[in-house]
């Protein structure tokens, strides 16, 4: 079971010395802000500045803002684990979408209890002298001021949120924003679907799947008596009970097809995006488990299938030149791993399906989201490519009666888990990782929908702070 520690306005100043600990004594901190992006209003087109275009659907979410500080113990490659779900409210006007709203209503989110008990913020810039308070705000400062890798899953849209709403206003252009964030967050800045797809080349990339991915790989680690991960939580006391929830992550959930014989088909939609239109009433399996057996089952097929003709090209050319030599070392790499570059599903795109995509976000075209590749939803217009159709997990939650694991403080747990093991396996039995990046292949990138590069987030020689930012960095030194 995975606890999850509910903070809201009555118990945040209770809670705030246990969070700020764990914030300064952890290893890395995973943070995911839940479906703040379902909310957006409708932002304009492509006119400058790109940034603050996102502002007006940023300030109006009023999802909660999960933080998961892990700590390591004394074992190799175990970590206690500790998950806050921070309830937050926009004390600013916004607008929301209603078919976002029942999206959020429909897989759990609890309004009543949002409006009536969640920690209020507001967007932009401090208010006064604002670091003397308990307060969002400063809890935000304090992550900073801990220096420790920040980890995210898809993460651009979760580091402008963060900006917006507890930091600063946006820069008016995307070089400063990233010069801001690279002095943020010094220790790095590392997105678990850029090291999903590029790293340890999975098939598929959302969420759920790269953490049940993981968790299965991690598991037959253990069963091998193989370096593996393990996690720990705390025992919390009985008085903390009413605000703690549990969640239950066993490797293999119920199957979606309780009957015997007849097994649902799994639905490709959902297979290769983690997101299906039809929601609970489609009738195909949205199980993880039973995609991740039929992706398994195709990898193998495939890399068999591969190696045997190399081996029969191998015993039927004999190799005259140097760089055909090299050529076939590289072919029998491909043999071994399936295919090359980061593997992908076959697209499952199909022309009718747009009409029901585009009930379901009516705004999608021309959006600023979609034209600056950011993943966010499953957006479709009428000239929508498949990778752009590919959605942000997180707001690609499973049905409530296919086990319900997606929730805000849970999915931060999977995308700390998932940088965790990625790490273990980079890191392998060299103990020694320097002073220098803690997981230099993923250090400062963060995935872009549609294209083979990451977004790097380093500060240009031709760029610049924000003043904001560094009034903002000014005060947080000052006062820590």
């Amino acid at each position: 079971r995975v606890p999850v520690v509910d903070v809201q306005s009555d118990n945040f100043a209770e809670l705030w010395p246990s969070m700020v600990l764990a914030l300064r004594t952890a290893t890395f901190v995973a943070v995911d802000t839940g479906g703040h992006s379902l909310l957006f209003p409708g932002a304009p087109g492509r006119d400058p500045p790109v940034l603050p275009g996102l502002a007006p659907g940023l300030c109006g979410s009023p999802c909660p803002c999960i933080a998961l500080p892990t700590v390591p113990l004394q074992s190799e490659n175990t970590y206690l684990c500790q998950i806050y779900n921070l309830t937050l409210l926009c004390t600013e006007d916004y607008v929301v979408e209603p078919q976002s709203v029942q999206f959020l209503v429909q897989h759990g989110f609890d309004f009543n209890k949002q409006y009536a008990q969640g920690i209020p913020y507001h967007k932009g810039n401090d208010k006064g002298n604002e670091t003397q308070s308990r307060s969002v705000r400063t809890f935000f400062l304090e992550l900073i001021r801990a220096k420790k890798p920040l980890i995210l899953h898809n993460g651009l849209i979760d580091l402008v949120f963060l900006y917006q709403c507890f930091y600063a206003h946006l820069p008016d252009n995307l070089g400063t924003f990233t010069a801001d964030l690279s002095e943020m967050f010094p220790a790095g800045i590392y997105d678990t679907k850029y090291a999903s797809e590029f790293e340890t080349r999975f098939v598929a990339s959302y969420l759920e799947y790269a953490y049940k991915k993981c968790k299965r790989e991690n598991c037959k680690l253990k069963d091998s008596s193989g370096q593996h991960l393990t996690i720990e939580f705390c025992n919390y006391p009985d008085n903390m009970s009413h605000y703690i929830d549990y969640r239950h992550c066993s490797l293999d959930e119920e199957s979606h097809n309780v009957g015997g014989g007849n097994k649902v088909p799994v639905c490709e939609k959902f297979s290769a995006y983690g997101w299906c239109p039809k929601g609970v009433k489609c009738p195909q399996s949205h199980n993880i488990d039973f995609i991740i057996d039929e992706d398994d089952k195709l990898w193998e097929e495939k890399r068999k299938k591969r190696k045997h003709k190399w081996k029969r090209r191998k015993n039927t050319e004999a190799p005259t030149k140097a760089f055909e030599q090299e050529s076939s070392g590289k072919e029998m790499e491909l043999a071994l791993n399936g295919e090359e570059g980061p593997p992908r599903k076959q697209s499952c795109y199909e022309p009718a399906a747009a009409s029901e995509l585009a009930e379901i976000t009516a705004n999608a075209e021309g959006r600023l989201l979609e034209e600056n590749t950011m993943d966010i939803e499953a957006e479709v217009s009428s000239d929508t490519s498949a990778q752009q159709e590919e959605g942000k997990e997180k707001e690609s939650y499973d049905p409530p009666s296919q086990g319900g694991t997606h929730r805000a403080g849970f999915d931060a747990f999977m995308t700390g888990y998932i940088m965790a093991y990625v790490w273990m396996l980079k890191k392998g039995t060299n103990t020694d990782t320097g002073a220098g990046p803690w997981l230099p292949d993923c250090h400062n990138k963060l995935y872009l929908s549609g294209k083979s590069v990451p977004l790097q987030i380093v500060k240009s020689l031709f760029s610049k702070s924000s003043k904001a930012h560094s009034q903002k960095m000014k005060l947080a030194w000052a006062s820590g």
